[in-house]
């Protein structure tokens, strides 16, 4: 398994001694995890997250979308459409669905002043659960693309295969997932205190929401075992300023890009 960089001896140290969370305590945060979302987006409205303007720069396989004459493009955890509205100017001709588990964040999506009911609809989801299934909102098998930006990182790992069977349902055969979720050893991860440790490579934060550590392998089995194949899957690896304390941090993130077999569908 590759790492993308290499511990000091106390950052190993530190990892060794983390202790998992209580099962009532990790029972709790699944419970919890639509309400713990909606009050992030409560707190913190649209001024958390910045557009995504660096996706058609990563991410070809939108601008060639856009020169094939459109398509439909689905964004799996939306939030307030820091994906959606960067990608809506740039291609107007393009059609967008969004879902969130957070229904204040699809509301504050909807209050946009860009938003579109005829370009774009947006609605609440649950992608690890399939009633109610996605298909009441997209016809099956309509999509183009689906976009995963930092998503899968906030599921339970035993329910990461089920959330990709889900959003499959709406792909169209050779259709595309392109994601960037967060790496094994990103600095966010290391800097967790003691008692936050779910299960390996899994952490809550302090405000309840969770975020997990991939590796490119364990990224590709996901998606290689529920019928697509690889198209590139990497290491991101980013130097993060914060001028506020004057120190300059090792940011980890996988990038993938996956395609739909064609039979995968009907089998």
């Amino acid at each position: 398994m590759s790492h993308p960089r290499i511990l000091s001896r106390d950052e190993q140290e530190k990892l060794d001694k983390e202790k998992n969370i209580s099962d009532f305590q990790r029972t709790k945060l699944e419970a919890d995890a639509k309400k713990n979302w909606d009050l992030f987006y409560k707190r913190n409205a649209d001024h958390f997250f910045k557009d995504r303007h660096w996706l058609t720069r990563e991410f070809e396989v939108i601008r060639l979308l856009h020169e094939a004459g459109g398509g439909r493009v689905f964004e799996v955890g939306c939030g307030v459409g820091n994906t959606i509205y960067p990608l809506r100017e740039e291609f107007p001709d393009l059609f967008f669905y969004g879902c969130d588990l957070s229904p204040r964040a699809v509301d504050l999506v909807k209050d946009h002043v860009q938003y579109d009911s005829e370009k774009i609809c947006c609605f609440q989801s649950d992608i690890t659960n399939p009633d109610p299934p996605l298909t009441q909102h997209i016809p099956p098998q309509s999509v183009d693309l689906i976009a995963l930006i930092y998503v899968l990182s906030a599921i339970a790992p035993e329910k990461m295969s089920l959330a990709i069977q889900n959003i499959k349902q709406v792909l169209k055969p050779r259709g595309t997932v392109i994601l960037r979720d967060y790496g094994l050893y990103d600095h966010a991860m290391l800097r967790f205190k003691s008692g936050h440790k779910i299960q390996e490579n899994f952490y809550k934060r302090q405000d309840g929401t969770r975020a997990y550590y991939f590796t490119i392998e364990e990224m590709a089995a996901l998606f290689e075992n529920e019928g697509f194949e690889t198209c590139f899957n990497y290491y991101v690896e980013k130097e993060t300023s914060n001028k506020k304390e004057g120190i300059s941090v090792p940011r980890i993130f996988v990038q993938s890009q996956f395609r739909l077999r064609s039979q995968s569908n009907s089998s």
